[in-house]
């Protein structure tokens, strides 16, 4: 069995690491470095590079700071595009007024820099004004972090650092990285044991602070989500008098104030959207005939803004005409449309209680296991309706917020649901399992000698500013594959969405990250012939040579990196504007690029975010051990990380409504990272001294401990629903109060679409403000646009193609 988990490690490999200083002698300091035969990938350079890659990646963050304040005062009109965006619920955002254009405002950032201040001098309090309990949550997880890595860059700095320079396994040249890292202690070192103890500290450390935040991660849950319970299982006939009535005959202390069905809405939310954008365009060219009394023409072709001359293809058309032919157009489907969708219910429903003790109750008797004698059953109270309902097939939870539902995905269920999930997934494990590491494409480079003109240049700009550069372009653009996955495999709450996406961008940042690199595979593929194929000797794994200080360097450079142009890129958000500037491209008129400028701010993927920030993290802690230089620069990224995802929470993104699931799933991966720091030590320790050493033996101890409390941990969080005394039901005479106080929230029901709701006539016409834009001039355009309509209608179009 240990020969299968542990390959090619025998005496013969031991004993290597038992004399370990033959590895950099004269005759063999090659032997690790060279990964193929002939390979151009260079390795070995002074102090592991990270005096040039961090002077390197500092210029780029300026840099990077330089072109952001450039496009945020010329072009963004100080970034607020995040409060003047359509949004789907406009209660939702109602906190979004029309104050928000006051002058005042802007008081944080009027200057050309000053907005690096006004991320740090704005109060919490704003900031949950204007993002929500969410990102109050998500910033003080930061904080806990920063907190967290400043006692460990204490530590690590100071006694672990000192420690490790004062072995003598290495040669003694200052600018030798390795004597910074573990491998300059001899083996019979008794300061080993200060690395294992503290990495066990660190343990200890993470949980304090963890758990001290989690103390802190309160909701105030709205009593329309606490009284209600969400239904699935239904027959898809079931009535809402049926489904009350059941409520109301077994359970007759439980007051049913509404049911609400659910239907398929999926192309209704289409056909609405694509209406309400007509009608805006419409209302926009209305506005100037009525202004200027001019009609305008428009090429209805997508890029119909760039015809110049009336050629077959690009015919042009009344601006009003035409929007209003689509209006109609799209009206009459979505009155049919809304008409068959009352035919296709989902077999779902929302059940609104009086009390919150009633759903609470409920929910105990549907999901509790009640055991009577030998025999566990959980066969809730029946009813006369109980088989014409069959609700031996129910599911019931609670309800989530209205906003955190996807509507439009509620229709994808069952096989179908799990079919799209597993095809989605098996295609991502594919493309993944050929691409896991930007590894293999630098081996892949070395088969076709593509680097053999700089093999003799032994620079560490080619040999770990460009890699660890490379490692962290293919992190952030492999993620966005796994991003758009799990949109595709379509979850019924974003909550949901974002948990699972930020579980599996995390797990794959780490594969591709820390562990291949660390092991020296390059790819999963790679990593499946070395587990299964025993023959190759392609498959043949140095071991011996995953911690070599080289590697650590490499580690170095990747924080360095992530820390300077990671942040520096989300500041300036390049891959949106790419794709904003391509949706202005393709709009047809003046006023779709209008609606685009509307609908350019999205909601924050706390999950994507969550996930990026905790690979980086566990990055460090694994590393903060054997090659504690990392830290500092650990605590320099988190820093960044906090001030630019203040900055985007305020200016760039949409408020979202998650559950606190996410964010206890956010802290239990972060514990995650203590436990690969400890697994770092064992795996050094078992190589280096061997299995029956004490310290090899202890770490085993701690870790197999740790893995055990943490699985007793998820198991307990797991079955806790099947424990009757884990539902607490709250008193009715205190929660009462008052009869007049019995119910704080209106009869008609938050859980319908909004394209079902009576009153969903909102308007449509687009405000006369000034509408702000991401990478256009508004207030030169708008004049533009004046000037131009007293000259000719044909002029207005032309002018306006400046704003792209």
């Amino acid at each position: 069995m240990s020969h299968f988990f542990f390959p090619d490690i025998g005496h013969s490999r031991l004993v290597y690491f038992g004399n370990r200083s033959l590895l950099f002698n004269s005759t063999n300091e090659t032997y690790c470095y060279s990964t193929a035969q002939g390979s151009t990938v260079l390795q070995g350079v002074t102090f592991g590079g990270i005096p040039t890659v961090l002077l390197l990646d500092v210029t780029c963050f300026f840099i990077l700071i330089l072109v952001f304040s450039i496009i945020r005062k010329r072009f963004w009109d100080y970034g607020r595009v995040a409060l003047v965006s359509e949004t789907e619920s406009e209660s939702r955002y109602s906190r979004l007024s029309t104050s928000s254009s006051v002058p005042e405002e802007l008081e944080y950032d009027n200057g050309f820099c000053s907005w690096m201040t006004a991320a740090f001098r704005m109060h919490d309090d704003e900031i949950h004004d204007r993002c929500g309990e969410d990102a109050i949550h998500y910033l003080a997880f930061q904080r806990h972090i920063i907190c967290l890595l400043i006692a460990i860059s204490i530590l690590s700095v100071c006694i672990i650092l000192p420690v490790n320079l004062s072995g003598d396994l290495l040669d003694k040249d200052p600018y030798s990285f390795g004597r910074t890292t573990i491998v300059n202690l001899q083996t019979g070192n008794n300061l080993l044991w200060l690395h294992t103890v503290f990495a066990v500290v660190y343990l200890i450390l993470t949980v304090v602070f963890m758990r001290h935040h989690m103390k802190y991660v309160t909701y105030k849950e709205e009593d329309i989500v606490k009284c209600t319970l969400f239904v699935t299982g239904l027959p898809k006939n079931a009535k809402e008098e049926t489904i009350q009535g059941h409520f109301t005959s077994a359970y007759p202390t439980c007051n049913v104030l509404e049911v609400q069905l659910c239907y398929d809405v999926a192309r209704l939310i289409y056909l609405f959207k694509k209406r309400k954008q007509a009608e805006k365009s419409l209302s926009y060219y209305k506005h100037l005939y009525q202004k200027y009394g001019k009609r305008v023409q428009i090429s209805t072709k997508p890029c119909g803004q760039f015809c110049c001359c009336e050629v077959r293809g690009c015919e042009r058309e009344d601006a009003i005409e035409y929007y209003t032919k689509v209006t109609n157009k799209l009206t009459e489907e979505c009155t049919e449309e809304e008409l068959t969708v009352y035919n296709n219910p989902l077999g779902m429903a929302f059940v609104t209680f009086q009390e919150k003790s009633m759903a609470t109750y409920i929910l105990k008797d549907f999901n509790a296991c009640k055991c009577q004698s030998i025999k566990c059953k959980g066969e809730p109270q029946p009813s006369s309706y109980s088989r014409e309902l069959g609700i031996s097939n129910w599911r019931v939870t609670y309800a989530p917020y209205p906003e955190n539902i996807c509507w439009n995905n509620l229709s994808v269920r069952g096989l179908k649901w799990w079919f799209r999930w597993f095809c989605i997934n098996l295609l991502l494990f594919i493309v993944l399992f050929f691409l896991t590491t930007p590894s293999i494409i630098i081996s892949t480079m070395d088969k076709f000698n593509v680097t053999k003109p700089i093999r003799y240049l032994n620079n560490p700009i080619v040999s770990q500013f460009f890699p660890t550069l490379l490692l962290w372009s293919f992190s952030a653009l492999l993620p966005t594959i796994v991003y758009y996955s799990t949109l595709l495999e379509s979850h019924w709450t974003k909550s949901g969405e974002n948990r699972i996406m930020m579980h599996k961008v995390y797990i794959f940042l780490i594969f591709m990250v820390l562990i291949l690199p660390s092991l020296g595979l390059t790819s999963l593929d790679f990593f499946f012939r070395w587990l299964f194929d025993r023959e190759s000797s392609e498959s043949k794994v140095r071991l011996e040579c995953v911690f070599l200080p080289d590697q650590g360097a490499f580690f170095v450079n990747y924080v360095i990196a992530s820390a300077f142009i990671g942040n520096g890129m989300e500041l300036l958000r390049l891959p949106g504007l790419i794709l904003y500037t391509i949706r202005m491209i393709m709009a047809k008129s003046t006023a779709e690029r209008k609606n685009i400028k509307q609908q350019q701010a999205f909601e924050y993927e706390f999950g994507a975010m969550y996930a990026w920030m905790l690979c980086v993290f566990t990055v460090i802690m694994a590393y903060s051990i054997t090659c504690p230089i990392i830290v500092p620069f650990g605590l320099i990224y988190i820093l960044l990380k906090h001030m630019v995802d203040r900055h985007n929470l305020y200016y760039a993104y949409l408020p979202a409504k998650l559950e606190k699931k996410i964010h206890f799933a956010a802290v239990n991966q972060a514990l995650a990272a203590p436990i690969l720091c400890l697994f770092w030590l064992y795996f050094f320790s078992f190589l280096r001294l061997g299995f029956r050493a004490p310290t090899t033996m202890f770490t085993c101890l701690v870790v197999s401990i740790t893995i055990f409390i943490c699985l007793a941990y998820t198991c307990f969080g797991c079955f806790k629903y099947l424990s009757p005394l884990n539902y607490k039901i709250e008193d009715l005479q205190g929660e009462r109060g008052n009869d007049s106080d019995v119910r704080a929230f209106p009869a008609s029901s938050k859980f319908v679409p909004r394209v079902l709701h009576p009153q969903s006539t909102e308007r449509t016409a687009l405000t006369h403000r000034e509408q702000l834009s991401y990478g256009t001039m508004e207030d030169t355009v708008s004049q533009a646009e004046d000037r131009s309509y007293s000259a000719g209608p044909a002029s207005t179009e032309q002018s306006s193609k400046g704003s792209l």
